[in-house]
């Protein structure tokens, strides 16, 4: 299948390149820029995984950066271990949570201040899925105040 590119694609690579994980609220395509996979959904592995975060939850976070956590809400562990392993390696990008559900914050004992960034996802727009040709843009009509608007409809 082909992948359309988002227009949110860059605001991720900016994102991955001044913090250590980045958190994606909605529907997501992240998986372009991840390096390596844990999908906590995987039913073949969905009992390991969470025997795992029992145990040594920093032990999912293992792979190549950034890593990419899909559903992550499931074990919210998760994410004061991706919060503990961002300080102690103090690098930008290692991680990529992302998560259909919200997540119930009493289950989350730290704050992200300045260890996860925060994108919201929307869904595609039509120029995005190609049902547009562009022609007409929104940033430019607001951007350019002396723009010329007119066209046959």
């Amino acid at each position: 299948m082909e992948y359309y590119k988002r227009m949110v694609d860059s605001l991720l690579t900016d994102l991955l390149d001044s913090s250590g994980a980045v958190l994606i609220e909605g529907p997501t395509t992240a998986t372009q820029q991840a390096a390596s996979v844990l999908k906590l959904q995987d039913p073949d592995m969905r009992e390991q995984y969470f025997a795992t975060a029992a145990i040594k939850p920093s032990l999912l976070l293992a792979g190549k950066t950034p890593r990419l956590i899909d559903e992550w809400q499931e074990l919210p562990v998760l994410w004061d271990s991706v919060r503990t392993v961002v300080d102690e390696r103090n690098d930008v990008g290692q991680f990529i949570l992302t998560g259909s559900n919200s997540i119930d914050k009493s289950a989350i004992r730290h704050s992200w201040t300045g260890r996860i960034a925060i994108m919201g996802m929307l869904p595609m727009s039509l120029f995005e899925s190609k049902e547009s040709s562009g022609a007409v843009s929104l940033k430019n009509l607001f951007d350019n105040p002396l723009i010329d608007i007119d066209g046959i409809t």
